[in-house]
């Protein structure tokens, strides 16, 4: 019987041992990832701020923001949800977050009377609101763990089709921000249609040279024309800078959760390891206590029997 748990221990503790391999790989090649976004993000960032501070300066000097992109609306009937999640699991509570505060948004807009629009980044999220029947216009898979400025591209000019064709009244980002490798949290931003504070943070962040325009610009063609144009780039970077934080928080859960699962397989290796030592100190101490026995039984049963022969002598 002893035995028996032996090997029953020994076949869980080898068990135990394969999984630790594969989530200490899996954490090592997290912790690798999260680097490489974190350069990707922190390397996007000059182009935003740049293209918002020549938007600022667009506004600044006469540009007059007609476009339907800036214009809130009126009565908003039915809201515009895109939600970044990830392809893949084994990411801790990363996915699981973002699906709390979309599920969240849409619970709100129906008790208002909205209707709502969901468009869904990662296959966690499709599945979980297709799964409970909820309406997906669009989804996107494959481009939450790296993502590319084309797919930003993609993903944004479906949403300003959106709104701009009147499909939907507003829309908000929901995504993870990435802060630091210990903590990141849940973001909930008006995306479209944009507002006058989302092009004014040049004017307040940034070296003091760039905070505010030092000089009278010539704009060619005319300041609408390029507004026009930027306005669309603008968008697609902050989609493209939400999508590399989203990236980065993913990565640095998964590390975490990968981290949690190898040192919980490794205490219940040494729980394991405890457990087969004492099985097999019960299977040697019961094994002596048998020898012992047999030993001690033996030689009553040869002094019954010389007994027996000197009586019948």
């Amino acid at each position: 019987m002893a035995g028996g748990v032996e090997r029953t221990l020994r076949r869980r503790i080898s068990s135990v041992q394969s999984t630790k391999k594969i989530t200490r790989a899996m954490e090592l090649i997290a912790t690798t990832r999260v680097v490489k976004a974190q350069q990707r993000a922190n390397a996007s960032r000059p182009y935003a701020e740049k293209i918002t501070q020549v938007i600022a300066d667009l506004a600044t000097y006469g540009a007059d923001p007609s476009n339907p992109l800036f214009n809130p609306k009126e009565g908003i009937k039915r809201v515009g949800i895109v939600a970044i999640s990830s392809d893949r699991g084994l990411a801790g509570p990363y996915n699981s977050q973002v699906i709390r505060a979309v599920e969240s948004e849409l619970i709100d807009a129906e008790r208002q009377g909205k209707d709502y629009l969901l468009v869904s980044i990662g296959k966690k999220a499709r599945d979980y609101f297709s799964f409970r029947n909820y309406k997906i216009a669009k989804s996107y898979e494959k481009m939450s763990d790296t993502p590319t400025y084309k797919n930003a591209k993609e993903v944004a000019n479906t949403v300003k089709d959106f709104f701009i064709e009147g499909e939907v009244d507003e829309v908000r980002l929901i995504y993870t921000e990435f802060v630091s490798l210990g903590v990141q949290k849940v973001a909930v931003s008006q995306f479209l249609p944009l507002a006058a504070g989302d092009v004014d943070s040049a004017e307040t962040s940034g070296d003091s040279e760039h905070q505010s325009p030092n000089a009278a610009f010539e704009f060619e063609p005319s300041p609408e024309d390029i507004l026009e144009t930027l306005l669309h780039r603008y968008i697609e970077s902050r989609l493209f800078s939400a999508m590399l934080d989203a990236a980065a928080s993913e990565h640095a859960n998964r590390q975490r959760a990968m981290k949690a699962a190898t040192d919980n397989a490794e205490e219940l290796i040494v729980g394991l390891t405890r457990k087969m030592n004492r099985a097999r100190q019960d299977a040697i101490t019961t094994e002596i206590m048998e020898i012992v026995g047999g030993a001690e039984a033996l030689a009553e049963s040869s002094g019954t029997v010389d007994e027996f022969e000197e009586l019948t002598v």
